[in-house]
């Protein structure tokens, strides 16, 4: 009788275990999600070796004319002269090889073969939603995973005239939420970007629902300095359309 107790107690304990764990199993992995997003983060920062998010901004206001990036930085100059040249190359083409999922999923650089160590290339901050991702270079399966990814054939994020950088975060997945509530955002909420040159505020001027083919909409727009924000729509819907955020650059000193 006494076996059959133990028996009977022991089967109890493991079903509860079992649907505890099914139960927490989503929040633990939020956790640990969010956790290693704002390492990759932080390890930034430290490459840097300030966080600009934390210094007094501008006040926001729509851009009436286009920014120019900045003259040639002290470090990583080679990287910089390319990614301009690739601007400016996808500009002049007319994005023409914006054609399928392989052209922006595969990175348009690998920051290794520059002398970089890590491969995150930015921070993406949304102060409305209280949101800070990694930005990696190619929406790959394993940045997306990982943060928010700029899609190839796109412009770089290093602003200037003529250019749209386009930006995609999944809307909430295994149980983080990265861009579920971007839906949110109103125009004039601020998105910065900070590459490893500088910090660039952007604010929201508009917001679209497209079909996954409407390639059209995420262009470059002619003298414009943008950054566009893009993720499936509806929530949980399988991505049957996307959602977009346009963005326009804040003018600064």
């Amino acid at each position: 009788m006494r076996v059959l107790k133990g028996v009977i107690a022991f089967i109890m304990i493991l079903l509860f275990s079992c649907g505890f764990s099914i139960f927490a199993y989503p929040y633990i992995h939020n956790y640990v999600v969010e956790k290693d997003m704002q390492e990759q983060v932080q390890d930034f920062w430290d490459q840097l070796g300030t966080d600009p998010t934390t210094q007094d901004t501008l006040p926001t206001e729509v851009p009436t004319a286009p920014t120019e990036p900045t003259l040639p930085p002290r470090e990583h100059e080679a990287l910089w002269e390319d990614m301009l040249a690739y601007n400016r190359q996808i500009w002049e083409e007319k994005q023409a090889g914006l054609c399928d999922p392989w052209s922006y999923q595969q990175p348009s650089f690998t920051l290794g073969e520059y002398g970089l160590e890590d491969e995150v290339f930015g921070v993406i901050s949304i102060p409305a939603l209280d949101l800070e991702m990694p930005l990696y270079l190619g929406a790959t399966s394993a940045h997306m995973a990982k943060g928010a990814a700029h899609l190839s054939q796109t412009s770089l994020p290093i602003g200037g005239m003529n250019t749209n950088c386009v930006i995609a975060g999944h809307r909430g997945y295994n149980g983080a939420a990265y861009f579920r509530y971007v839906t949110e955002l109103k125009p004039g909420d601020e998105v910065i970007i900070t590459n490893l040159w500088e910090t660039m505020t952007y604010v929201v001027t508009d917001t679209k629902i497209i079909m996954p083919n409407e390639v059209e909409q995420i262009l470059i727009q002619e003298g414009r300095d943008m950054i566009t924000l893009l993720t499936c729509h509806p929530y949980a819907s399988g991505g049957k359309q996307r959602y977009l955020v346009f963005c326009d650059r804040v003018p600064t000193e």
